[in-house]
């Protein structure tokens, strides 16, 4: 059997466009939780959707769109509705960065039953996928007043139960 030689130039310019793909942004999902999640722009574009609008510094909308973080910890598991009760309650989420910037929202905030706000984890901004410096994901509070829990390049959701 013979095999064809390929150029020797084709083959490295494979491999360097091979070798400058980046990897698939991952959020993990993990913690005190029943079922850990790695999750891809893919899955996420596959769960139900929400967009928000924020007025940006010069006056217009900016719209972000994604997946609530409450659809996000319930498909991981966590314990809303009738499970959040007693010590359940002392459970939070500890959101972080590739940066390192991390904030806390506790489950209670976040249940329908109780605080039901609305977090979305947003991977477009203006029907676009984030850019560099703010994604691939991003959390969104639009009911926040000042905006230092809108963590931006987020990889991490972990669920933490004080109490056990």
């Amino acid at each position: 059997m013979k095999y064809a030689r390929l150029p020797l130039a084709l083959v490295l310019a494979t491999l360097v466009v091979l070798a400058q793909a980046p990897p698939a942004a991952v959020l993990a999902v993990q913690g005190d939780i029943a079922a850990p999640l790695s999750l891809t722009a893919d899955d996420l574009a596959k769960m139900p959707r929400q967009t928000v609008s924020l007025p940006a510094p010069d006056g217009t909308k900016i719209v972000y769109e994604g997946v609530t973080l409450l659809a996000i910890l319930q498909k991981a598991g966590a314990p809303f509705g009738k499970q959040l009760r007693g010590k359940v309650l002392s459970s939070y989420v500890l959101a972080k960065a590739m940066d390192g910037y991390q904030v806390i929202f506790t489950l209670g905030e976040l249940d329908p039953d109780f605080g039901n706000e609305t977090i979305l984890v947003a991977d477009k901004r203006d029907g676009k996928p984030m850019g560099e410096k703010q994604g691939p994901f991003r959390l969104v509070c639009p009911n926040d007043h000042e905006g230092a829990r809108s963590v931006r390049m987020l990889e991490t959701l972990e669920i933490v139960r004080l109490a056990k």
